[in-house]
């Protein structure tokens, strides 16, 4: 695949992490959390520049040691867990457009989706230049249906929990849902900006098998992630 000079991966890794303190360079299976994207969005040879997003020195320099570039420190207002991801991604836009770099198509891959890798993101470009996509999300099949899924009263009652129509029917039967599974988001820069995120009316949705779906929020992810490299 031909490097795409107008595009760019951006990778956000903020230092401050709660639910797995540190994750985005957690060891997994003796490698930073952090390197599994890096390496993935490089060896995809999709983008000019894979870049990492961070206001954390150790973040940063383990980023550069594995190929990525880290031309700037994150604004620390965009630095806690009250940022959200559009705006770190419209930051690092306008930091390369004061630059004179303007990049027409930006790709967001989380660092904490370590078994999406090279091939996933080839063919996730591959679909969005398909589609004329203004933008790609990704997603997996649900492993359970939200058709048996609800809130409850106070006094645990169940005579609610289902609908008529998901009452008494075999799982296979039942319509398939999807849901994000956070690996891999591309956009072009203006609908991006259009829309203030990723979802508008030219977004399509890539489908990833649920394998390599596994988003790393806790240690229990952690632990699976690794069950998972040593069996699949």
């Amino acid at each position: 695949m031909v490097i795409d000079s107008q595009s760019i991966a951006l990778i956000p890794a903020r230092g401050g992490s709660k639910g797995l303190p540190r994750k985005n360079i957690r060891s997994l299976r003796d490698k930073p959390l952090i390197a599994w994207t890096i390496e993935a969005a490089l060896r995809s040879t999709c983008f000019a520049k894979v870049v990492v997003s961070t206001e954390d020195r150790e973040i940063a320099s383990i980023a550069k040691s594995y190929g990525a570039e880290v031309p700037f420190q994150r604004p620390p207002e965009l630095a806690d867990d009250r940022a959200k991801s559009i705006d770190v991604v419209i930051q690092a836009l306008n930091w390369f457009e004061e630059k004179g770099e303007d990049f027409r198509r930006i790709a967001l891959l989380q660092p904490t989706s370590p078994l999406r890798n090279q091939s996933d993101i080839q063919n996730a470009w591959d679909f969005f230049n398909l589609k004329k996509a203004g933008a790609v999300v990704s997603v997996c099949e649900c492993e359970h249906t939200p058709l048996w899924m609800n809130s409850l009263p106070d006094d645990l009652s169940m005579r609610d929990f289902l609908s008529k129509g998901s009452l008494n029917q075999n799982r296979q039967s039942l319509k398939q849902y999807y849901r994000l599974n956070g690996a891999i988001y591309l956009a072009d820069k203006d609908y991006l900006k259009e829309w203030h995120g990723f979802f508008g009316p030219r977004t399509f949705a890539f489908i990833m098998p649920q394998a390599r779906s596994v988003d790393i929020d806790s240690e229990l992810d952690l632990r699976f992630t690794e069950f998972l490299l040593q069996n699949i």
